[in-house]
């Protein structure tokens, strides 16, 4: 009679054995093969167990000489199969992710799977599956700018900072200019959207005028004010530092996010804001909207508001981001901020170390 080799386990091994067999999150198979592993250190035979477990004996006697052989990681995982033998040999794969990478074909921009699978002698498929195992998307392509701006570090932390460690009795206010907002009608009315169909609208349209919404986002609690005006010079942007300087407690400081339009730095709108202590003007480095929160907000209008709304005319438009804001307002979440300066600065380091590296090929 046939018998089973004994295991004996450590404690460390018992704990982590049963926290698989007990837990839910445990693939099952995994779980079942701890289980196993106890009973067996228990002195349980095969033949009981497979009994327990509802499975073969051969099945129970293969877990119990692994984990005998090997331990915990025995049980882990299963062995490799041999399966079909590759017809893409390795060498393959990689020369055909350096073309992706660092080739250009003869007559595009960029790869696509059927220029590749031509340039390589392989089919689409194939194609397909190496991009798809190494991350490799030519035909997408991200937009991307550095700031260039000698006091980078200084506006960024103060920016930062603000958002992270705001000051008491102070508000802090991410201010901009949405401008060419397009009333836009469409040539046709389109269709409404139903099972099985999509809305639709026409390609075409016809504008009916423009407007500027100048909008001061509380970092805060996420209100707004809010201004839609014809134009964005400097006169209108003092009408909006006016209408903030309303809306706003007068007993707190105002700490004012902008970016380095020259509209902002007019000096009339110095002389105002020199009269005006509570006012503080923080400005963002250059290409780099993304510090201002108030870009996200202005996101949220184009995509629920703008991009699919149908205006007859500028009021309609002014009609319609009023409404949104109202809206908003009711019950507004602020947007947090969570990034810190250094790890900013760390990223916006390593991407001059890159492009100057690029450049100097």
């Amino acid at each position: 009679m046939r018998i089973a080799p004994t295991v004996s386990i450590s404690e460390e091994q018992r704990k982590q054995l049963q926290s698989w067999a007990r837990g839910r999150s445990t693939p099952m198979r995994s779980a079942q093969r701890a289980a196993m592993i106890l009973r067996a250190a228990e002195g349980m035979s095969d033949k009981d167990i497979a009994v327990e477990h509802g499975c073969g004996r051969r099945t129970v006697a293969r877990w119990r000489a692994r984990f005998i052989e090997r331990g915990i990681e025995g049980i882990a995982r299963d062995a490799p199969r041999s399966g079909r033998k590759p017809k893409i040999s390795p060498r393959k794969v990689k020369h055909i992710v350096h073309m992706t990478t660092q080739q250009k074909p003869a007559n595009a921009t960029h790869w696509s799977t059927r220029s590749m699978a031509a340039a390589a002698g392989i089919s689409e498929a194939t194609v397909r599956r190496i991009w798809h195992a190494h991350g490799l998307k030519p035909h997408l392509v991200k937009s991307f700018k550095v700031s260039n701006d000698k006091h980078f570090t200084e506006k960024l932390e103060d920016i930062v900072g603000l958002y992270l460690t705001p000051p008491e009795h102070a508000l802090v206010l991410c201010c901009d200019e949405k401008s060419q907002i397009q009333a836009l009608d469409r040539t046709q009315p389109g269709l409404p959207l139903k099972k099985g169909r999509a809305q639709t609208m026409t390609h075409d349209y016809k504008r009916n005028g423009i407007t500027t919404l100048f909008a001061a986002l509380n970092a805060a609690d996420g209100t707004l004010i809010g201004q839609c005006m014809n134009r964005h010079r400097h006169q209108e942007w003092l009408k909006f530092l006016r209408q903030i300087d309303r809306e706003t407690p007068p007993e707190l400081e105002l700490h004012l996010i902008a970016d380095n339009y020259a509209t902002h730095k007019h000096p009339k709108v110095e002389a105002w804001l020199a009269k005006h202590p509570r006012f503080h003007m923080h400005f963002t480095p250059t290409s780099s909207s993304w510090l201002n929160m108030v870009e996200r907000f202005f996101r949220d209008l184009s995509d629920k508001q703008l991009q699919r709304g149908v205006f007859r005319s500028v009021d309609e438009l002014t009609e319609a981001i009023e409404r949104h804001i109202e809206q908003h307002n009711r019950d507004p979440r602020p947007f947090i901020w969570t990034a810190k300066a250094s790890d900013i600065l760390a990223k916006v380091t390593r991407a001059r170390s890159r492009l100057n590296k690029s450049s100097s090929v």
